[in-house]
Parts: C-alpha cells; structure tokens; sequence
C-alpha cells in the first residue's frame, strides 16, 4: 500500500513542477490583455471626459464627477500600460483593484449585493474580470515575463557582484 502511495506522491509531485511552468505564461497573457483592455477603457474616457463624468455625477452621483472621471481614467490608462510590461506591477494593481471596487459598489451594486445570493450576477458584471486580473497580478506577481522580473534579476546580480 505504502508503494502506491508514494508512486502516487511522486507522480503528482513530477506534475506540480511540470504545471509550474505554465505560471509565467499565465501571468503574461493575463497582464497584455487585461493591461491593454484597462488601457483601452481608460483611453475611451479621455476622449471625451464629459460622458464619464455625466454618468458618474447624474445617474451614479459620485461627487467632484469631472475630476473622478480624469482619475478613473488616468488610473486606467497608466495602471493599464504598467501591466502591459509588466512595471511596478503589483502596485500598479492596487489602484486598478480599487477603481474595480468602487465600480462594483456604484455602476454594479446590485450585483455586489448579491455575491452569495446571485454568484451569476456578480461573477458576469463588467468589472469582475478586471477585478480578478488586478488581483491575480497582486497575489502572483508579474511573472518571469516582465520588466519587474527583469530589473529585480539585475538588482540581485548587482548585490551579488
């Protein structure tokens, strides 16, 4: 029994370690096409800065709206291109994380509210995929595939030489 027991464990551990590979690749593809879809959106609000802030200000009533739309905006179009190459990722995806809550608390809050009641609804709200994105890129980093990985390898080689 012991037997199939560790042909077991040594199996799922040579899987783990082949499944690990995928990680940087993962992370790569989900910071290009989020990074450029947060790019994107933010870009749309900066062409006409009015739309944003009528929707923020008249149907949301969001105070200050013309300057929560330059904010909201700007956090897209930066944070966005920041995930793209993956720079200051992790803080990058703070405030993009942040602009996905308040979303969800003023455009979504009827599917905020019913995360446990309505998993659908909440799970295919707008900003969901943005959220999840942002924080998988909090929790996991940029991966190898990123101008961070890049610059902290140098900065190790640097201490070390």
């Amino acid at each position: 029994m012991n037997s199939v027991i560790n042909k077991i464990d040594t199996g799922y551990r040579v899987f783990a370690n082949w499944a690990s590979y995928l990680q940087p690749v993962v992370l790569l593809i989900v910071r290009l096409y989020w990074g450029w879809q947060f790019f994107q959106a933010g870009w749309g609000k900066f062409k006409d800065l009015t739309k944003p802030a009528e929707y923020f200000g008249g149907t949301l009533g969001i105070p200050f709206p013309m300057l929560n739309a330059t904010v909201v905006a700007t956090t897209e179009c930066v944070g966005g291109l920041l995930l793209l190459v993956g720079l200051a990722s992790r803080l990058a995806s703070i405030p993009l994380t942040i602009t996905m809550i308040v979303a969800y608390a003023t455009a979504e809050r009827e599917a905020l509210q019913s995360i446990f009641s309505d998993t659908d609804k909440f799970l295919e709200s707008a900003p969901f995929l943005f959220l999840f994105a942002t924080v998988l890129v909090l929790a996991f980093g940029p991966g190898a595939f990123s101008l961070d990985y890049l610059i902290k390898r140098f900065m190790d080689r640097k201490r070390l030489g």
